[in-house]
């Protein structure tokens, strides 16, 4: 058997003086997020540099209680992308969902709640909004329980949530 071979760091940190200086600050002071002290601790402890102290990221991880995959990602990012770009956090742009009620079809839909249910019926429920605001051609697709938010969310409907369906209130008299 062969012993095992240390893994080549494909990307290695050297962190220049004011770097550095910046990192200990940010640190030091206490008030930014959990996050970008630990990554600022893993990039000092994981400069390679004269006047760092050059750990490997097992020793790191050891240290700091975090993930090896978390050393590795955090030194990708300061070699590739730069300093502050290592220290914040990225929002991926698909990790949201895309909202399906837009102000105009939040509009509509709330018309649609107001107005007069269907023939054979005293009021709208959710179903029949759902089915409704997609026959309308309001939007593609929407559940009832999307529905439902949306309109306790906007509080702006004068009906009246009972047990799933809506009631139109009476107009106050003058």
């Amino acid at each position: 058997m062969t012993a095992k071979q240390p893994a080549v760091k494909k990307y290695i940190v050297k962190l220049s003086e004011a770097e550095r200086e910046r990192l200990s600050t940010l640190i030091q002071k206490g008030k930014c997020p959990a996050r970008q002290v630990l990554k600022a601790r893993i990039l000092l402890k994981a400069d390679a540099s004269d006047a760092g102290e050059g750990w490997s990221d097992s020793r790191i991880a050891e240290a700091l209680d975090t993930s090896i995959d978390t050393i590795a990602r955090t030194r990708q990012e300061l070699v590739e992308s730069g300093l502050d770009a290592a220290l914040t956090r990225k929002h991926s742009p698909n990790s949201a969902r895309k909202r399906i009620f837009d102000g105009a079809t939040e509009a509509k839909l709330i018309a649609l709640a107001c107005s007069e249910p269907p023939k054979g019926r005293s009021r709208w429920t959710l179903q029949l909004l759902e089915t409704a605001v997609v026959e309308l051609n309001i939007v593609d697709r929407a559940s009832d329980n999307t529905i439902g938010r949306t309109l306790k969310k906007t509080h702006s409907s004068p009906t009246c949530r009972n047990n799933g369906s809506f009631r139109r209130m009476p107009m106050p008299r003058s």
